[in-house]
């Protein structure tokens, strides 16, 4: 299968041309500001199909579905609780995806087979626009090969997916870089099911009380039924094992610095990148940079498959803001292999 980049810079027909994919129930790589998705119709199984198939994803693992408005969400939902208007107030379009239970509309293979939905409204206007076009909520995980790290380039798509799906779409690099804040409003309480662009501490100046699902802490086993994507399966890995150093910047930089060897990669804080001369290194932001890190992680991951490292030792911020999101993707790449220094 030939893959095209479809650039709407360049061709003004480019999402004309994904928009008709799209309804004929063809897969896109599309351009949000989290991480590149890989698109289809989210109302048929078919289309939906085809994403797993690619990526090579788990059929029990969830998918989000985007929309271009605040009112699609009720044709995907049979009851919209009030709090799920109070968070797209706040936070729509933006990173944040809000889980509610589903429609008979919504297939099973969108779903995970759950009775629950994840739903979001994003802000990049590539994404906004490719969905008015296409004319249906478009069901997208992360257009990466399952495992590896996400994408968040036009390019980093087309590495993995070439030859596997019709269309890419440029947008640009992603400006947030990791995946959206998934919000479960399912249950009793609101509970924070996935760390992104939106904060744990921003979603409680709005819920209040939000319980945080134990996934973010630790490894979930397989066997276990999940309301989100990536909260089991190993995630977010380049080809080489990741060990993820925890502790003060100093303290980690030191601990790195000492069990390293000549075939070892350091992901570390932009500061310390000095401190390991002889080393392949990759920096991913200043040590109080978190916006820095969220987009440059995902980029710095893969660069080490383009290495011969055999191992890599990372550091990693602290789950405050949106350190918990950064700290969840290298905690979840490293299989919760950490060391705390």
């Amino acid at each position: 299968m030939e893959t095209k980049l479809l650039d709407p810079a360049l061709d003004p027909t480019a999402l004309a041309q994904a928009a008709a994919l799209l309804r004929a129930g063809e897969v896109v790589g599309i351009p949000t500001e989290t991480v590149y998705g890989l698109g289809a119709n989210a109302l048929d199984e078919d289309a939906v199909g085809k994403i797993f198939a690619a990526k090579g994803r788990p059929q029990d693992n969830p998918l989000i579905v985007h929309i271009a408005d605040f009112d699609a969400i009720y044709a995907l939902s049979p009851a919209v609780p009030d709090a799920a208007r109070a968070l797209a107030e706040r936070f729509w379009p933006g990173p944040l995806t809000i889980i509610v239970p589903k429609s008979d509309r919504v297939p099973a293979a969108t779903s995970g087979g759950l009775d629950t939905v994840g739903v979001r409204l994003p802000a990049h206007p590539i994404a906004r626009e490719l969905i008015r076009l296409a004319g249906v909520p478009i069901a997208a995980p992360s257009a990466n090969t399952s495992g590896r790290p996400s994408t968040t380039t036009a390019q980093h798509v087309l590495r993995d997916l070439t030859g596997k799906i019709p269309a890419v779409v440029e947008g640009g690099a992603c400006t947030v870089g990791v995946e959206s804040t998934v919000v479960s409003l399912a249950g009793d309480t609101p509970r924070l099911l996935r760390p992104g662009g939106v904060t744990l501490e921003q979603l409680r100046e709005v819920l209040g009380e939000v319980v945080v699902d134990r996934a973010l802490r630790e490894a979930i086993d397989d066997s276990e039924k999940v309301s989100a994507p990536g909260m089991k399966y190993r995630h977010y890995a380049p080809k080489a094992p990741v060990t993820v150093v925890r502790g003060a910047p100093d303290a980690t930089a030191a601990y790195i610095r000492a069990h390293a060897d000549a075939h070892t990669g350091v992901l570390c804080f932009d500061e310390y990148a000095e401190q390991f001369h002889g080393l392949t290194v990759e920096t991913f932001g200043s040590a109080c940079d978190l916006a820095a890190q969220a987009q440059r992680v995902f980029d710095r991951l893969r660069a080490f498959d383009d290495t011969a490292v055999t191992a890599i030792l990372a550091q990693c911020p602290d789950d405050t803001g949106l350190g918990l999101a950064v700290a969840n993707r290298i905690k979840k790449a490293a299989g919760f292999h950490i060391v705390e220094v």
